[in-house]
């Protein structure tokens, strides 16, 4: 038996209309508040970030709330992963992602081109960076920014 269903136009036209209406992000952002950052988060995070597994301190890169001390600190980490988690974190400082550019990773650089908030003159020079893929990211940001 095949899991692929076929709607008539009558059916989709009957489950558009008894479709749910979908919530803004503001409205989902207001049903459901982050907790406040404390003092306590940011100890968590820092302690964290010594962690000897690489996915708990990926976890610490990925973070919205990492102090720039510690994502400066992670932005060098020796695992890959790691430091692709503070390319693709849209809150590192600049500067950190200026950084970034030379790494040795395809993948960090890859994720650097499709970060929003890489700056335009680190996206330059992705843009003629030796990997093939980074620079065909580059462009594909470049569209989808367009």
């Amino acid at each position: 038996m095949s899991c692929i269903r076929f709607n008539t136009p009558e059916q989709r036209r009957a489950m558009r209309a008894y479709a749910p209406a979908m919530m803004t992000p503001e409205e989902a952002k207001a049903l459901h508040p982050a907790p406040p950052v404390t003092e306590t988060k940011i100890r968590r995070l820092r302690l964290l970030a010594t962690s000897d597994n690489p996915k708990i301190r990926e976890s610490v890169a990925s973070s919205l709330h990492a102090p720039e001390d510690v994502i400066r600190i992670l932005a060098e980490d020796a695992n890959e992963g790691v430091r692709g988690c503070v390319a693709r974190n849209e809150t590192v400082p600049q500067s950190v992602l200026r950084q970034l550019v030379g790494d040795n990773s395809e993948q960090v650089r890859g994720w650097l081109a499709v970060n929003r908030s890489t700056p335009p003159d680190a996206m330059e020079h992705l843009s003629t960076d030796h990997s093939k893929t980074v620079r065909a990211l580059v462009r594909w940001k470049g569209r989808v920014d367009a």
